[in-house]
Formats: C-alpha cells, structure tokens, sequence
C-alpha cells in the first residue's frame, strides 16, 4: 500500500499536479486515499528522500520547489546510462523490437494532437524502458528511473513547447537503432536528452515561480 501511494504522490509531483508549494497532509492524503496514515507517512518519507517534499515537524509539509542543482545530476545519471544502452541496443534489438517501438510512437503522435501531456510522458518513459529492456539491460532503466524524477519535473513543463522536438527526436533515435549504429544511436540520446539547458532557461524566464 505505501508504494501505491508513493507512486501516485510521485506521479502527480512529476507532472505538477501537485505544483511546487503544494502544503500535504497525511491525514487528508490518508481520508482522500482510503488508507491508514502509516503508507502515506512511508510514502512522505521516501518522497523527503529524494528531495521532491519537505516535511517540518510541527509545520506543513511542502511539496519542494524544482532545483536547477538536482536537475543537472539527474541529467548526467541519465545521459551517461542512456548513452550507454543505446550503443549496446543498437547491436541487439531485432525487428520484432523496432514494430513495438514503432508502435510506441504512433501512440505518442496520437497523444500529441489530442494534447495529453499526461499520456505523452507517460509513453516517453515507455519508449526508453523497453529500448533498455530489449536491449538486456532493465537494470538500467530502474537507476535511471530512481534519479530522473527532478529532471521529469522541468521536461514535463517543457512539453506544452518542446513535445513535437521530442516525438521527432524519438524517431531520429528509433532510425539509429534500426541503422545499427551505435555511435549515431549514442549521439542521438545525447542531444535528446542535451535540451535540459534550455529548459531550465526558459523556465527561469516564463515560470521562476516553480524554482
């Protein structure tokens, strides 16, 4: 059940349904849930963990604000890895993979015209889990998981501008594969992922209240 709750916390905190500022309670939290208090007080706790609430004895517990610092670690977790897997996915993905990649985007274009921002990154993790997965290399999806989620915060904001770039760099990085090419496969993930700098720009300028 606390993970259950964490996940759904965590989920709405990635995509800002629960918005920097956010006051959380666990009683209410517990009542809105239909849970004991003890998950959502588990789930409080690992969420302070990483760093995405702070709870203050005595005090409301807050939903933090989005840290250019935490972003820029989870970047480089997450390039380095993703880097990594593409050179190996390249030279082991088999065409049953590509079809289901495939597939993956057409949903992320159908969730792009209807405006599913939700639905969009949601897919956007789908395609990069199962490029790890297929590849052999699952393990690496689940640290990449663990660290990403102050950087999923700025790339969710960006969506409502960058969400086209990012459907056409899926696809750059689905014609490397196919390709077999490991450096252009590496290269891809790269500058897909290298956009994070100008992010976090615009979003200093059109939304400093998030930081």
């Amino acid at each position: 059940m606390a993970d259950q709750v964490f996940d759904l916390l965590y989920d709405r905190i990635i995509n800002l349904t629960l918005s920097p500022g956010t006051k959380l309670s666990e009683a209410e939290v517990a009542t809105q849930l239909g849970v004991s208090r003890q998950p959502v007080r588990d789930a409080f706790y690992r969420l302070s963990q990483l760093g995405f609430i702070q709870i203050r004895p005595q005090r409301a517990t807050t939903v933090t604000p989005i840290s250019k610092e935490a972003i820029l670690q989870a970047y480089f977790i997450r390039s380095a890895l993703e880097e990594a897997t593409m050179r190996v996915a390249a030279q082991k993905l088999d065409a049953s993979h590509f079809v289901a990649l495939h597939d993956i985007l057409t949903l992320q274009e159908d969730a792009l015209r209807a405006d599913d921002k939700i639905g969009f990154h949601a897919l956007d993790d789908q395609f990069h889990h199962d490029i790890c997965t297929y590849a052999g290399l699952g393990f690496g999806w689940t640290l990449i998981k663990d660290n990403k989620g102050h950087m999923d915060r700025a790339r969710y904001l960006s969506l409502s501008f960058g969400a086209p770039r990012v459907l056409t760099e899926h696809h750059d990085i689905l014609a490397a594969l196919k390709a077999r090419d490991s450096d252009m496969a590496a290269a891809a993930a790269k500058h897909h992922l290298g956009h994070i700098g100008e992010i976090i720009d615009w979003l200093q300028a059109n939304q400093p209240e998030v930081f």
